[in-house]
């Protein structure tokens, strides 16, 4: 059985050759389980989701690639593609290969960004803080801990965050058991802890405008 956080590609109800109105909504894998909660809600079921894998963010260079390949895979079976990634460290790539082939993304530079509102976050300029998400809160050991090395080399904490002063947990949803998650990360990278309920942020503003 598949989950929003499993790190490979998940399709959601995704359609036979063609359904008119329907939209493919082309994502991060870390982000599954916030769409399908704002999709839920909101009662969109024209909307199909296909998730890549969220392990991609370790290497931003293969974003573009699996993005083109997801959307040459979907593009005559859907209306509309929609990419919800931010730029996500392809310095202007994805944005340049999603306008080449006439498909939409989320703006931003990364998900930190437009879950608390691109504009109030670039208005902070917190080049000092380290961030998680709910999906980073929870895959803290698979996304920062194993692939940085420090459950084999802890003497390596200090190397890539003694530049950092704070943790900043973004919360997506209101949850006591990911807050404690998220101050003991704090603890454990040596850092000031700092809570934000950002709830989808302008994510949620992007995948209306696609309703």
């Amino acid at each position: 059985m598949t989950t929003p956080d499993d790190a490979t590609l998940r399709d959601d109800g995704l359609a036979p050759p063609r359904d008119v109105g329907r939209v493919l909504l082309i994502a991060c894998g870390a982000l599954a389980r916030e769409i399908l909660a704002v999709k839920e809600s909101r009662g969109w079921e024209h909307m199909a989701l296909a998730c890549l894998p969220a392990i991609l963010h370790n290497t931003p260079d293969k974003i573009v690639p699996a993005v083109r390949a997801a959307v040459a895979k979907h593009k005559a079976s859907y209306d509309k593609i929609f990419v919800v990634y931010a730029d996500c460290g392809t310095g202007g790539q994805l944005k340049a290969a999603c306008d080449e082939m006439g498909v939409e993304m989320v703006e931003g530079p990364h998900c930190y960004s437009f879950y608390e509102g691109n504009a109030a976050f670039a208005a902070r300029e917190e080049v000092t803080s380290f961030f998680l998400t709910d999906f980073l809160c929870r895959q803290f050991d698979a996304f920062v801990v194993k692939p940085l090395g420090l459950d084999r080399h802890p003497e390596l904490r200090d190397m890539y965050f003694g530049n950092y002063e704070k943790l900043v947990y973004q919360a997506q949803i209101r949850d006591p058991a990911l807050e404690d998650k998220a101050k003991a990360c704090a603890d454990y990278l040596g850092l000031a802890y700092e809570y934000r309920f950002t709830g989808y942020g302008d994510l949620e503003t992007a995948l209306a405008a696609q309703a």
